[in-house]
């Protein structure tokens, strides 16, 4: 999938008009890209529609109109676009308690290296966790991380051909495999291979 530019944003007065059907598209875009691992833990797999609402969204909180600050946030977000040979999901541990939360944050150091996807058949793809920056301590990880699972060749092609996908976490303090994914995620998945 291509980067994002300024020339696929839309200005902000466009943007407020439109937002209403924009969002509802992108929420129903986001329904099957959505996997819960388990309880607390959910992958969102992101896209160029995904980040281009991400964006949309933060130019208009933050006012952002000129073009230098819109090019900043286009090179926060490009990164989280998959670019053929993987996919990349945004990580959220969630606990509804903030003391539950917090001890298990402590417990879930490096968990974000644990999280996998399968390609039937083939071994377990790793997360590679998130490149801009550090997210957890000696004391505790973050509820959110982000993830890219970088797939050969031949497992982007037996994805492509229907092969079924797994995805699971196998940290000490948090195991699960959730095999397979459901169609309609393997074929939204498979999608950002193109």
């Amino acid at each position: 999938m291509a980067a994002l530019t300024r020339q696929d944003l839309l200005a902000l007065e466009q943007y407020v008009e439109q937002r209403a059907d924009f969002r509802a598209r992108v929420i129903e875009h986001k329904r099957p890209r959505m996997v819960c691992l388990n309880e607390h833990a959910t992958l969102y797999f992101e896209d160029a529609l995904t980040i281009q609402y991400q964006i949309q969204e933060m130019l208009r909180v933050e006012k952002i109109f000129e073009a230098a600050a819109i090019e900043e946030e286009l090179a926060a977000y490009n990164p989280l676009i998959p670019d053929g040979s993987n996919l990349k999901a945004t990580f959220m541990i969630e606990y509804e308690d903030e003391t539950e939360r917090h001890q298990a944050l402590a417990k879930l150091i490096g968990v974000e290296d644990k999280v996998w996807m399968q390609v039937e058949g083939f071994e377990r793809v790793f997360a590679i966790a998130d490149e801009d920056i550090d997210r957890e301590n000696e004391t505790k990880t973050s509820a959110v991380h982000f993830l890219r699972f970088e797939f050969s060749a031949a497992m982007v092609a037996a994805a492509r051909t229907g092969t079924a996908l797994c995805a699971g976490i196998d940290h000490p303090e948090m195991k699960c495999t959730l095999a397979p994914l459901p169609a309609d995620t393997r074929q939204a998945l498979t999608a950002d291979f193109d």
